[in-house]
């Protein structure tokens, strides 16, 4: 998930936890406070109509009784019961059965009122007169439609300001989030560009100032990295270069040398020559290995068939003093893209490394296959193979083998993967069936 994105969830999450952690309690005190008002407002009308009708009592007007528990009924639609001090009812408003049950604890003097909000109505119960439950109770049930709109109004209200609010905290979310990502992006594109090879810096002018540190912290970094990079570069290639002339020269010296040795010597003689020709095959190596990372030299279409016949031409004898064979197959017309002269250099190296291990009266295969996006060539050898981890570790450069013949340099195969990936592919070892590696060099169809 993106950076900016997860911000915005982060930020948007807070918000929302912060709006619910207020609008509900707050909601749920206003409901509260709206029922205990409405309930004070019922037993206040209640008590008031109590009154009228405990003066009536007194004044034994029963007519006048009747007459205010109606009027009151129709002008707060309302269910009203009045009863005796036994609890039998004396006039009663509700079509149905009455429900007087809950008017014991006024009438035995234990509560001298109960409320009760259920069954979509609000009920209050209070005694005729306070001080004497014998007189009877009066209860009043009006609906409680109105409070409930009241409280399902504020609840919407509630609702649409925490939307307005959220809303508001998601764009200032949002312009946070890009904010502080900003700089993250640019050091991701910074980053990527210093793998491609670039030098372009990241901005530090914008964003956190933890994160324009670390863009500078990142810039300084990349620079003293590329002042390496090309440091060792430059002095491989330059050392490279100014070992070729004096291992030539002590070539030729000891080449001269050759009639003045007696023949105790001549061993000694053709030893030191073998080593000075792996110093200029190491040199040649370093040389190959330094201008593939220099090279920024487009691809070009290469004819696999006539470059593989082509070395096959040069190294067939090699193989023929080695009692091997080399053999070839692969569709004539199959091309592929690399910078020029690599595939030569890869098919070099990979033949001369099969050659070296490869039993006498064994076979090297070199095949090759085209499909619609890469071409894959590939060196077979019998040889003893390699382990998967071995296999790895041989494509780095001065690696060798347990047990490798004397003589190597360790450079082949890592120029081979260093000429396969800057044409544009990949290189790699897997093992041969029954054994053996085989060498793939995967490269633009």
């Amino acid at each position: 998930m993106p950076v900016t994105r997860r911000l915005l969830l982060t930020y948007l999450t807070l918000t929302l936890v912060v709006l619910a952690g207020l609008a509900l309690p707050f909601g749920y005190v206003y409901q509260r406070g709206e029922q205990q008002h409405a309930l004070a407002q019922l037993e206040h009308d209640a008590e008031t109509l109590a009154a009228f009708i405990d003066t009536a009592t007194r004044l034994h007007h029963q007519t006048q009784i009747e007459s205010l528990v109606h009027d009151s009924a129709r002008r707060w639609d309302a269910q009203i019961d009045v009863v005796d001090a036994g609890g039998r009812t004396v006039i009663s408003t509700r079509t149905g059965a009455s429900a007087t049950a809950r008017l014991d604890p006024v009438l035995t003097g234990h509560t001298p009122v109960v409320t009760d909000i259920s069954g979509g109505r609000l009920s209050v119960a209070v005694p005729i007169h306070p001080g004497r439950p014998s007189q009877g109770a009066l209860q009043v049930s009006v609906p409680s439609a109105a409070l409930t709109a009241r409280i399902h109004q504020f609840r919407m209200v509630l609702i649409g300001v925490g939307i307005l609010v959220l809303t508001c905290g998601g764009l200032i979310a949002l312009a946070l989030a890009r904010w502080i990502g900003r700089p993250v992006r640019d050091l991701e594109r910074a980053t990527r560009r210093l793998a491609e090879g670039s030098t372009t810096p990241a901005p530090t002018g914008s964003g956190p100032p933890e994160l324009r540190r670390l863009a500078t912290t990142f810039n300084t970094t990349a620079a003293r990295l590329q002042d390496l990079i090309a440091a060792q570069r430059s002095f491989t290639g330059h050392a490279s270069h100014q070992l070729k002339t004096p291992l030539t020269a002590l070539r030729l010296r000891l080449e001269n040398l050759e009639p003045d040795i007696a023949a105790a010597g001549e061993a000694n003689l053709q030893a030191a020559v073998r080593e000075t020709d792996r110093l200029t095959t190491l040199v040649d190596t370093l040389l190959a290995m330094t201008r593939s990372e220099h090279c920024a030299e487009p691809t070009e279409p290469v004819a696999i068939a006539s470059t593989v016949t082509a070395r096959i031409a040069v190294w067939r004898p090699v193989a023929e003093s080695r009692g091997v064979t080399l053999a070839v197959r692969g569709p004539e017309h199959a091309t592929a893209h690399a910078i020029p002269g690599a595939l030569e250099q890869i098919l070099d190296n990979l033949i001369s490394n099969a050659l070296d291990v490869a039993p006498a009266g064994s076979t090297v295969t070199v095949a090759w296959r085209a499909g619609d996006a890469t071409a894959e060539l590939h060196v077979i050898d019998a040889g003893p193979g390699l382990t998967e981890e071995h296999r790895v570790r041989a494509l780095q450069p001065f690696w060798r083998a347990p047990g490798a013949r004397k003589g190597g340099t360790g450079l082949g195969l890592a120029l081979v993967h260093k000429l396969a990936e800057a044409s544009g592919g990949r290189a790699r070892l897997d093992p041969a069936e029954p054994t053996g590696i085989d060498a793939v060099v995967a490269l633009p169809a």
